[in-house]
């Protein structure tokens, strides 16, 4: 079997999106068996937790939804969060509903391709970094990407959310 066609069937949405906005990313592949979460996986796979960026979905007062970009280690200050999207509070998209709302499952959950565009808010320290590590739109995925391309494709912007 051919590199392409396999390539092809193993390419995220949030690939193709990549690819298609011209955006330089490298793919990188992981056993899976379950996922527990991201320090385990980045404890796993010897990254930093400052790197590694997890995907957060929450729903503001309004109904609206948001996504947030923060180190794997760190909590969202629900306050401080709230406020940058102007929303009077904050809370976390069930599990059992991420796919739902973004097309991708938990632990396969990225900021780039869900199934609408929501407002994105990204760690204001993603800039420390040349590339940061986010997931690949699926389980055993991870894409490394510049923060500015990142913030590019996503139509989001930094601001200080922890």
């Amino acid at each position: 079997m051919g590199m392409a066609k396999k390539d092809k069937r193993n390419k995220t949405n949030a690939m193709r999106i990549l690819e298609r906005t011209g955006v330089d990313f490298r793919v990188e592949t992981y056993e899976c068996e379950e996922f527990i979460d991201g320090i385990h996986l980045a404890d796993q796979l010897g990254q930093s937790y400052e790197q590694s960026f997890k995907t957060l979905v929450m729903q503001g007062k309004s109904r609206e939804y948001y996504v947030f970009v923060v180190p794997i280690a760190e909590e969202v200050d629900l306050k401080k969060a709230a406020k940058v999207v102007g929303e009077k509070s904050l809370e976390m998209v069930p599990v059992k509903e991420i796919n739902a709302v973004t097309g991708y499952i938990r632990g396969g959950c990225t900021a780039i391709g869900m199934k609408k565009q929501y407002d994105t808010v990204i760690h204001n320290s993603a800039k420390d970094f040349e590339q940061i590590i986010v997931s690949g739109g699926k389980l055993g995925t991870q894409i490394f990407l510049a923060p500015d391309d990142l913030c590019r494709v996503t139509g989001g912007r930094f601001a200080d959310i922890l």
